[in-house]
């Protein structure tokens, strides 16, 4: 049971129902009418989660580091969700799985998720043989950046989910 209040779209009013019944009228999901309480943050939190897809990663790419996110913290709500969005992004089942664990199936994607694992173990202290290993396999500054973004992204909304409860409204994930 949430443990925070929420906004109705079908029949609360304001800023937050606004934003329900506007940008993210596709999107009525329970993470959102929660964040709709406070609709500056919410606007803000949608203005950054933009921004941290920048390009430098793919959609692919930003599902694995999800995923991954979503598992290292435990947030059932994100690891739901992110395997639902993934499999839009172009992951399957499996994939979306082993990306919770940690694993890809390509060596790109394996250095992505091994460099998201250093940053997050180190609390961003990687090491010059980390940063090289996933500079390596083909990223390049701007990737970094926006690895760093997306942790921030995810992180923010696994932390919301605990604190509030989020009721799940996504198919459960396979356990990992």
């Amino acid at each position: 049971m949430p443990r925070l209040k929420t906004i109705d779209p079908a029949t609360d009013t304001g800023a937050g129902a606004d934003l329900l019944n506007g940008p993210l009228k596709d999107m009525q999901v329970n993470i959102f009418k929660g964040l709709a309480t406070h609709p500056v943050l919410l606007e803000a939190f949608l203005g950054w989660s933009a921004g941290s897809k920048a390009g430098k990663l793919t959609p692919h790419e930003h599902e694995l580091v999800a995923l991954f996110v979503a598992e290292s913290n435990d947030c059932g709500y994100c690891a739901a969700a992110h395997t639902v969005i993934a499999m839009g992004a172009g992951l399957d089942d499996r994939g979306a799985l082993e990306a919770r664990r940690g694993n890809a199936e390509d060596e790109r994607h394996q250095a992505l998720l091994d460099f998201v694992a250093a940053v997050m173990e180190t609390k961003g202290y990687v090491s010059d043989e980390q940063l090289a290993e996933f500079m390596d396999a083909g990223f390049d500054d701007g990737a970094v950046i926006e690895v760093i973004a997306a942790i921030s992204v995810n992180v923010f909304t696994n932390f919301y989910n605990h604190v509030h409860a989020t009721e799940v409204d996504f198919p459960a994930p396979p356990a990992v």
